[in-house]
């Protein structure tokens, strides 16, 4: 093939790569948007500035099947259409890789005692649950492959939860507890 044919095919990839990253953006730009001005009604409606703080953000990744991916955290929720809520516990942002055997999950939990995280996981769940003195933190992680549960290991230091499981191999339990060390 020419080197001018090639130049033009890695072109058309990088093309279709940025449209599609463009797109995204314009999908969350939209939604973002959206949601702010429902927050900021919420906050008319109240008449006053909530007295609990709030939090908000997004993080862009590339998810393990090579499409771009919007991930919000924080604590304020949609609840349908129209609705815009103010949870009592905040999504923390999670990290999830597979490395070997084994999926790693890494969350964000500042603020909390490691007796007040509690973890369980299932095949294809992890469920994050703690409270500190001033923050409640829930989070359900998907999982990209199914797990042993049962090898779940869990470390905390520094406001940094971090978990692993192996990869499943033949059949398990559903769901267990993980201790937190």
């Amino acid at each position: 093939m020419p080197e001018e044919e090639r130049r033009k095919k890695r072109r058309s990839v990088f093309d279709d790569i940025f449209e599609e990253f463009d797109e995204l953006m314009r999908r969350f730009e939209s939604e973002f948007e959206e949601m702010e001005e429902e927050f900021e009604e919420l906050i008319r409606s109240e008449g006053k500035t909530p007295e609990k703080p709030y939090y908000y953000g997004i993080r862009i990744y590339v998810g393990p099947d090579g499409v771009p991916r919007i991930e919000q955290f924080g604590n304020i929720k949609k609840a349908g259409r129209g609705k815009v809520i103010l949870s009592e516990e905040t999504e923390p942002i999670v990290d999830v890789m597979t490395h070997g055997d084994e999926v790693w999950v890494v969350a964000d939990l500042p603020g909390v005692d490691k007796d007040k995280i509690k973890v369980n996981a299932a095949e294809k769940k992890l469920y994050i649950r703690a409270e500190g003195d001033k923050r409640k933190y829930y989070k359900e992680v998907d999982l990209p492959v199914e797990v042993d549960p049962s090898t779940a290991k869990a470390s905390y230091r520094n406001g940094v939860l971090e978990v692993r499981i192996k990869k499943k191999e033949g059949q398990r339990p559903q769901g267990v507890e993980v201790k937190v060390e």
